[in-house]
C-alpha cells in the first residue's frame, strides 16, 4: 500500500483509488523561504503538505506580498491546477522546510476524468479546502473591517 498524504485524502479515496494517485506522487524537500508558485503562472502541480508551513499571498505594489492563508502539514496545497485556464489566483512561498507530495495536475485530471468515482471524491476535496480558504479569507476580512465591539 502506498503512503497516505493526508488524513482528509485518506478519509476522501477508496484504498485503490489512493494507491492510484500516490504512484504519482513525487516526494519533495522544499527549503524555507522557497517560491511554490506565482498569481498568474501556469498551474501545473498541486501539493500534500507532509511537513512544514506554506502562506499564500498576493503581490502588494512597492511592497512584499500581502499573506492571505496558510496552509500547514496534512493540507492540499492549490486548487487553480482543476480549473481551466489553469493559472494560479495567488502565489506561495514555504515558511518552513517543507517536505511534500507534488502531483502533476495533468496526469491527475486524466484520472479523474477515466476514474468518474475518483474525480467526483477529488473534486469533494478541493471543494472542501476552498470552502475552508473562503471562511478564512472570511474572517480576516471581518478581523480588518467590522467595527470593534459590533458583533459581527
Amino acid at each position: 500500500m502506498s503512503p497516505v498524504a493526508s488524513p482528509r485524502l485518506a478519509a476522501a479515496l477508496s484504498a485503490e483509488q489512493r494507491d492510484r494517485l500516490m504512484a504519482c506522487a513525487r516526494p519533495v524537500d522544499l527549503p524555507e523561504g522557497s517560491r511554490l508558485f506565482e498569481e498568474g503562472g501556469p498551474a501545473e502541480h498541486f501539493w500534500v503538505l507532509r511537513t512544514g508551513t506554506v502562506t499564500l499571498d498576493v503581490p502588494v505594489p512597492g511592497e512584499r506580498p500581502a499573506v492571505v492563508d496558510t496552509v500547514n502539514a496534512g493540507e492540499l496545497l492549490g486548487w487553480s491546477w482543476l480549473f481551466a485556464p489553469y493559472r494560479w489566483h495567488c502565489g506561495a512561498e514555504a515558511m518552513t522546510r517543507v517536505r511534500a507530495y507534488e502531483f502533476d495536475a495533468m496526469t491527475v485530471r486524466m484520472m479523474m476524468d477515466a476514474d468518474p468515482h475518483l474525480g467526483s471524491a477529488l473534486g469533494h476535496l478541493v471543494a472542501q479546502m476552498l470552502a475552508h480558504r473562503l471562511d478564512s479569507a472570511r474572517v480576516r476580512l471581518l478581523d480588518l473591517y467590522a467595527p470593534h465591539g459590533s458583533g459581527l
